[in-house]
């Protein structure tokens, strides 16, 4: 320490020690010297003066320094009298301003001797912090609730009763400090520190009893008020716009919802979320959801404990499915699931998330004992995939464990026979042979110790692998190469001869050559692609070998400018494996990134025309970032001149204009604001067909989306640059019926009039309709082929018939032959394996749709065109999609043009009749009601339809089997999974009912909000969630009904009149309790429904809140309890607010002060100011922070004072604290984390 500090303490020291030493003669003889309270007060006296003096002259810095010594040397007194005189002493500084509280408290509370075994030190200090700390300002009484609660931790759990008395002093100053009416500190910054010390489930220290669990109890209003009802049971439906969002993430390591705040949320939200998890895992395609919702990172390796538990139990859940399933391979759910949970395993083990040995370990645990062996082969199967793949790479021993789960699930000790090789399930049957010949060959290649002799059970196994090996002449007949290939794909000597013959079966190697359409165009003569069922039965390691050999082929071919195009089998059995998701990098990846550019890079325009038909007409499931990289491809290529070849120009053209289309409305914004610094990349610089194609689908998107929502202007959005970029590159001018139809910020595009739209219509329909030519290729086209081209072999017979009968002209041969004297030409076509000019018309068929539905007048022509091409949308990679987009973006238009809707809904539905079951998509009432009924006498649907509708994806969405729709192989359908396919095929059906948006909305509604026997009660929260999911999809019509429902609940007795309800208002609103005790009311049921709508909502949804609250609520809430109903509806969404729109999170926090300052005038009583003032609190310090401290402070001033005394820290500087405070920037940290601001060193009056 500096020297100054010396005389400093030998100062102190001779002040103290003066006063110590009358009391040291007066305890030498006792009952001699007697002092009167005034003689104690004369010496208290004497003694402060001479401190006071000692203190003027010290430093600011010294202040603290000087008190701590006050205190060390008062605690290393032994005398219990002069140690009551010492407190007294400090008392009487702080009374008299002369030492600052705070620092006092501080000193005394944080002080290393204050223990409690010195039981008279203890109840002395916590005496006189009672009695000062109305003065510490309430930072400073945080910080010491903190310190006082961790200090009584210290006292044990039994001490002895007689110190029970002393040590309960510190329990007053709890007591003082959590008294609501005293409010030293907010009562929201005690509950956390409360919290901080005795989480859920922790019981408080014995000396404070009931006290602060009661204290934690008065927060639970304030926990429900920021909980959405029902949530636990809220499930999303993967692949939709509303999956990616905030909404649906969860704590990695406890899989628990990321809560703000410390508050006593009830118990169910504190539990980890198995069952949310283990839903998205079911669902196929999910696995960038589970990424989303764990925040896992594919350039991250971190394992995810959560994460394997219920991949296990999904394998378990798999195993118990299988006990029960009679067949296996018709593609039924069994299946499925097992397809679906290999590919799930493969991508979580392979980037590190799930650790293999630990799962298998786990499966062991899980296993034993349960019988279950059924679907064995199947587990062997999907362990076989990721065994073959990674053993090369990985110790022997992380794979070891799966011989224990051999001796659980094979307990036999005969030999289990070898199964019928001409079925599929037979790869499954040898999954475990196959297994333990990768492991002994892992064993021997490293010399280990650990040699595994083949199991008895599997001898009649491996033998007849081992003859099938020698059998040189390999037949495609049966499954016995896809047996070879998966047993030895790590072993390179006998593996070249299984696979050689399937890559020489579609390589077509030898000189036969075939006819591609058009002239002078030769292939190779293979055309029999491998059939999807033996590329299922191939491992994940088999059909990387198979894609990588493709793939190193056609680069070869494309080095080496070959003149004979590539063989349709190989190009189509190529398409079938970029659908398996497990073998990305290879597959889609390597096709986009290595692929397409090395080809380009050769001028191979041949194989890259190919290509970019492979793209266009059997590509499935692309994930949105690889096709707008792909469009980017494109425009740079149509810059390069060669390209300029008429077919590959055309190519390229019709394949850009595909994937500006078939993007996505909720893929839009996030692909391109990744182009924000160059939006030129996904532009066209000299197409103005696609640039506008380009703007169609910006419209639709942010339309469905509800992108624009709640704003007018396009300023500051993503779209504004692109729009920018486009006109400078391709001006344009756009018709007035179109522009009408865009969102209101796009309305600023140029239009242009006059009647030549109307001559548009009219031209196109001649071109269309008038010569046969067209309709009758369309008409034979759709005739004699199928969509389904992954069941067909014959695809390309079929294709070159077509071409024969309806040959192509791509180069003016037509108009060479009519000139005089006519002129021969053979150009030299580039190969066509899929594509025709019915294909290439359909995404152009799509937008002509648009352009008829926007102008009234052409609508008869329209329902023409329908009748004449619409069998085209067989052929439509995306029918549903595109029926929902259409119906959603010109719901306006079609309102009144009922017959309209039907015809086009029944033109896209009915073509697909051939191709799909029954009840794939509208329902049996749908077809026999609404199909029939008559434009004069529409049909109106009951109460009846709207909840079958609703249950359909209720029991969609719990996996009831069977299901309500029938089984699919969604690696080929238009929509990912179950759910997403029956959201949208009930989307479709209600927009095409004769009912305007507003009667459906409220129907849907009613299916929870009025009584139906069809809804069974215990569990209404999935048909809530269902209502939810559907409502958000529909235009605002439909959802805007809710706001009609609320203010409706806001104006009844339970909520307007004092008398009405006597009870409780927080049970009033708590739905799950009300519903389990049939005491349910319809304001806690409109309040869960509401919370599942907006739960499952857009933000350009929600974004309609605060314009709600300000014109529609404020105006009516007058009551406490309406306004805690106002709170409890939107309090729960702050948290997206906060992280998707801040505008709208300011305008809610501005709305609610000016609901209480209603409130507040209209009651003469308020009974429930500290849930309403916690809530507030919460809101400070968990969201707004100071940003609507200015307006705020306006309405604070105006409470009455009960209120103003307990708001009085938001506003900082009421009549009550005159310092003001400097503005502070918003905080959305704990309220720990808050630096001091104001000191106040007088005590407070409390007014009621």
């Amino acid at each position: 320490m500096a020297s100054p500090m010396v005389p400093m303490e030998t100062q102190l020291q001779s002040i103290f020690e003066e006063v110590v030493k009358t009391e040291v003669i007066e305890e030498a003889f006792p009952g001699m010297f007697m002092d009167t309270p005034e003689d104690e007060r004369t010496k208290l006296i004497s003694c402060l003066g001479a401190f006071r003096q000692f203190w003027s002259s010290l430093s600011q810095e010294s202040h603290e320094q000087c008190v701590q010594w006050i205190v060390r040397f008062i605690h290393s007194q032994h005398s219990p009298k002069r140690i009551s005189f010492l407190y007294d002493c400090l008392a009487m500084a702080v009374e008299t301003g002369l030492l600052p509280p705070r620092m006092v408290c501080e000193s005394l509370i944080n002080s290393d001797t204050l223990e409690w075994e010195r039981t008279q030190l203890w109840a002395l200090t916590f005496k006189l912090v009672r009695k000062i700390i109305g003065g510490v300002d309430y930072k400073g009484v945080r910080d010491l609730l903190k310190v006082i609660l961790e200090k009584i931790l210290t006292i044990p759990n039994t001490v002895s009763s007689a110190v029970v008395q002393q040590l309960l002093a510190a329990r007053e100053v709890v007591a003082y400090i959590l008294e609501r009416n005293a409010c030293l500190l907010p009562a929201y910054f005690a509950v956390t520190e409360i919290r901080k010390l005795y989480p859920e489930g922790k019981l408080p220290h014995w000396l404070l009893g009931n006290l602060v669990s009661d204290f934690v109890d008065t927060f639970r209003p304030t926990a429900r008020i920021n909980s959405i009802c029902g949530r636990c049971s809220l499930l999303p439906v993967v692949n939709n716009s509303g999956a990616m969002c905030n909404s649906w993430k969860l704590d990695p390591t406890t899989l628990r919802f990321p809560l703000k705040g410390l508050l006593p949320y009830d118990k169910d939200l504190f539990e980890p979320q198995t069952a949310l998890l283990r839903y998205v895992l079911e669902q196929p395609y999910s696995r960038d959801m589970v990424c989303n919702m764990l925040g896992l990172n594919k350039q991250h390796k971190q394992r995810c404990p959560v994460l394997e538990d219920q991949l296990v139990d999904l394998v378990v859940y798999a195993m118990e499915r299988s006990e029960t399933e009679e067949k296996f391979d018709d593609g039924g759910t069994s299946q499925l699931l097992w397809q679906h949970l290999s590919s799930q395993l493969i991508f979580f083990v392979l980037f590190q998330f799930a650790s293999f040995p630990h799962m298998v370990l786990s499966l062991h645990q899980k296993l034993a004992g349960r019988g279950l062996i059924k679907g064995r082969d199947h587990l062997m199967w999907v362990l076989l995939q990721f065994i073959s793949g990674s053993i090369q790479k990985n110790a022997l021993a992380d794979f070891l464990p799966v011989m224990k789960l051999f001796d659980l699930l094979y307990p036999e000790k005969e030999c289990i026979p070898v199964p019928d090789i001409n079925k599929p399930q037979s790869t499954h049957a040898f999954a475990m042979t196959c297994i333990w010949i990768h492991l002994n060959r892992k064993a021997h290649s490293d010399n280990s110790k650990l040699q595994i002799p083949i199991p008895h059970s599997l001898k009649h196994h491996h033998e007849f692998l081992q003859q099938s090996l020698r059998n040189k002449n390999l037949q495609m007949n049966d499954y016995k190469i896809a047996l070879l290939c998966n047993a030895y794909s790590t072993n390179s000597e006998c593996f070249t001869l299984p696979m050689g013959v399937l890559v020489e079966t579609i390589y077509g190697n030898g000189s036969m050559r075939i006819p591609l359409p058009g002239t002078n165009c030769m292939a190779s003569g293979s055309i029999t692609p491998l059939p999807m069922n033996l590329l299922d039965s191939l491992t994940v390691h088999a059909k990387m070998s198979l894609i990588h050999s493709i793939a190193t082929r056609v680069i070869k071919l494309a080095h080496a400018k070959s003149s004979v195009a590539l063989a349709p089998a190989l190009v189509e059995t190529y398409s079938r494996l970029l659908v398996y998701m497990e073998i990305e990098s290879l597959g889609i990846k390597g096709f986009i990134s290595q692929l397409l550019p090395t080809v380009f890079k050769s001028h191979a325009w041949g194989i890259l025309h190919t290509l970019l038909e492979m793209f266009s007409y059997r590509m499935h499931h692309i994930q949105p970032h690889y096709r707008v990289q792909l469009l980017s491809h494109l425009h740079s290529l149509a810059a390069v001149p060669q390209t300029n070849q008429n077919q590959l120009h055309l190519c390229v053209e019709s394949t850009a204009l595909r994937l500006i289309t078939a993007l996505g409305s909720s893929e839009v914004q996030p692909q391109f604001t990744r182009f924000l610094s160059d939006p030129k990349t996904v532009l066209s610089a000299e197409s103005e067909e696609l640039n506008r194609a380009l703007i169609l689908t910006l419209a639709r998107a942010t339309h469905v989306t509800d992108f624009f929502t709640g704003s007018d202007s396009i300023q500051g959005t993503w779209c504004k640059d692109i729009l920018q970029t486009i006109m400078s590159f391709t001006p344009h001018n756009w018709a007035s019926h179109t522009l009408s139809c865009f969102p209101a910020p796009l309305q600023a595009m140029r239009s242009h009039e006059g009647n030549e739209a109307q001559v548009c219509y009219f031209i196109i329909q001649l071109l269309l309709l008038k010569p046969n030519d067209f309709r009758n290729r369309v008409s034979d086209f759709v005739k004699e082929n199928s969509p389904e081209h992954w069941l067909q072999n014959d695809w390309h017979t079929k294709h070159m018939s077509y071409h024969k009968k309806y040959p192509e002209k791509l180069y003016f041969e037509g108009l060479a032959e009519q000139v005089n004297p006519p002129v021969q030409i053979q150009p030299q076509y580039l190969p066509i394996y899929f594509g025709n000019v019915c294909l290439r018309f359909l995404p152009v068929f799509d937008i002509v749709i648009h352009r008829f539905l926007e102008l009234l007048p052409v609508s008869k022509s329209l329902e023409t065109l329908l009748d004449h091409l619409g069998g085209l949308y067989k052929f439509h990679d995306r029918p549903v999609t595109y029926l929902y987009n259409t119906l959603h973006y010109y719901e306006r238009h079609l309102r009144e043009r009922t017959n309209l809707k039907r015809k086009l809904v029944h033109a896209i539905i009915g073509s697909l009749k051939d191709n799909r079951p029954l009840g794939w998509c509208l329902s049996d009432t749908y077809l026999k009601c609404a199909m029939n009924s008559r434009e004069d006498n529409p049909w109106i649907p009951d109460d009846t339809y709207y909840c079958k509708l609703i249950g359909r994806l209720v029991d969609t969405m719990a996996g009831k089997s069977p299901g309500p729709f029938p089984n699919c192989d969604w690696r080929f359908n238009e929509f990912p999974n179950p759910a997403a396919h029956a959201l949208h095929v009930t989307c479709v059906e209600l927009m095409a009912l004769a009912v305007s948006g507003e009667d459906v909305g409220n129907a849907l509604l009613n299916v929870v909000l009025k009584s139906q026997p069809l809804v069974p009660r215990e569990n209404i929260t999935a048909w809530m969630n269902a209502i939810g999911l559907i409502i958000t999809a529909l235009p605002e019509p439909y959802w805007i009904v809710l706001h009609d429902c609320i203010v409706n609940v806001i104006n009844s007795p339970s909520l307007t009149s004092e008398t009405e309800w006597v009870g409780y208002p927080f049970q009033l609103f708590d739905f799950t309790a009300c519903h389990q005790s049939y005491s349910e009311m319809s304001c806690s049921y409109t309040l869960a429904l509401a919370h599942a709508v907006w739960h499952h909502s857009s933000i350009g949804q929600l974004s309609l809140i605060p314009k709600f609250l300000t014109e529609v609520l404020i105006p009516i809430v007058k009551t406490e309890f309406q306004l805690l109903y106002v709170y409890h509806l939107v309090g729960p969404f702050l948290q997206r607010f906060q992280q998707e729109r801040t505008r709208c999170m300011i305008e809610i926090g501005v709305a609610f002060y000016e609901m209480l300052l209603n409130a507040d005038r209209y009651s003469s009583h308020l009974n429930y100011m500290d849930p309403i003032c916690d809530f507030l609190y919460h809101m400070k310090y968990m969201f707004t922070g100071d940003s609507v401290k200015d307006q705020v402070e306006k309405i604070i001033c105006n409470l009455r004072p009960a209120l103003k005394l307990r708001l009085r820290f938001i506003t900082h500087i009421s009549k009550m604290e005159p310092a003001a405070v400097p503005q502070q920037p918003l905080n959305n940290g704990s309220p720990a984390q808050q630096p001091s601001q104001v000191p106040v060193n007088v005590a407070l009056p409390v007014t009621q």
